[in-house]
């Protein structure tokens, strides 16, 4: 008797699903609501919620109440999690197929720098955060800017510390600025970090293409100093996260992205 085949790895038998594959296709692009998934995919809200709960009992996907209405969720792809889970995919089907997560190569010279905004509320914490890692990881191939809706007098100093000691960058001559100080300012990508500032309309022209990643804000319900700090690391952090894949598709065509 032939023994039995070893069942899929859990990846592949939560991705295969059509309708799961295609959640997870939007939400690599941004962090979005059950209801816009439900528009997206053209599905029902039972059977997209349903599909919702199984990758996130499988780890791929976390979700977040919204700082605008907690009656609302924000769904967000774990690409980090996807990148370990197909190597352990690939390693299951034979040993040469695990492979080791590569850093994303570096950005060509394009004639046009690509351009990308980063906006939350008051300015002060995530989106100066953004700005000020993406330029540093792209060394000025990129043209980087953050605003606010409502900028807040001076840059969180918890901000400024976790980029100085983490990074080795200094914002602490930078202020925080109002989004209609950018209108008409062409962007390829207008990314909100703050749930807030999503429900926020600004025309900035040329249509860019508009990302949502929901962060909570490091600097609520905490202090400066030694209390708030921690919270501005891992904020730091996952913003650096999410730069790091962001960075791949800073180097394609608006055709080349998936709308």
């Amino acid at each position: 008797m032939r023994p039995s085949s070893p069942a899929a790895p859990a990846f592949v038998q939560l991705a295969a699903h059509p309708l799961r594959w295609k959640l997870l296709t939007e939400l690599a692009a941004s962090d979005y609501r059950v209801r816009e998934l439900v528009e997206r995919v053209g599905q029902p809200q039972n059977l997209v919620s349903y599909h919702l709960r199984l990758l996130r009992g499988g780890g791929l996907v976390t979700a977040r109440r919204s700082s605008f209405d907690a009656r609302d969720s924000y769904y967000h792809l774990d690409l980090e999690r996807c990148v370990h889970a197909l190597a352990q995919a690939g390693s299951a089907l034979h040993p040469a197929l695990g492979f080791a997560p590569a850093p994303p190569p570096p950005l060509p010279r394009p004639e046009r720098r690509p351009a990308v905004l980063f906006a939350c509320t008051g300015n002060s914490a995530r989106s100066p955060i953004a700005e000020a890692l993406l330029r540093h990881r792209t060394d000025g191939q990129v043209e980087v800017a953050s605003a606010g809706s409502h900028p807040k007098p001076r840059i969180h100093s918890d901000a400024v510390q976790v980029l100085r000691e983490q990074h080795g960058i200094d914002i602490s001559g930078q202020r925080p600025r109002h989004l209609d100080t950018l209108l008409g300012r062409r962007f390829d990508y207008v990314i909100s970090l703050c749930d807030k500032v999503r429900e926020v309309r600004h025309d900035f022209g040329d249509q860019p293409r508009l990302v949502h990643w929901s962060i909570p804000d490091p600097a609520a319900a905490t202090s400066p100093g030694p209390v708030g700090h921690p919270a501005f690391v891992r904020t730091a952090a996952e913003i650096d996260t999410r730069i790091r894949y962001l960075l791949p598709l800073l180097t394609l065509t608006p055709q080349e992205v998936q709308p």
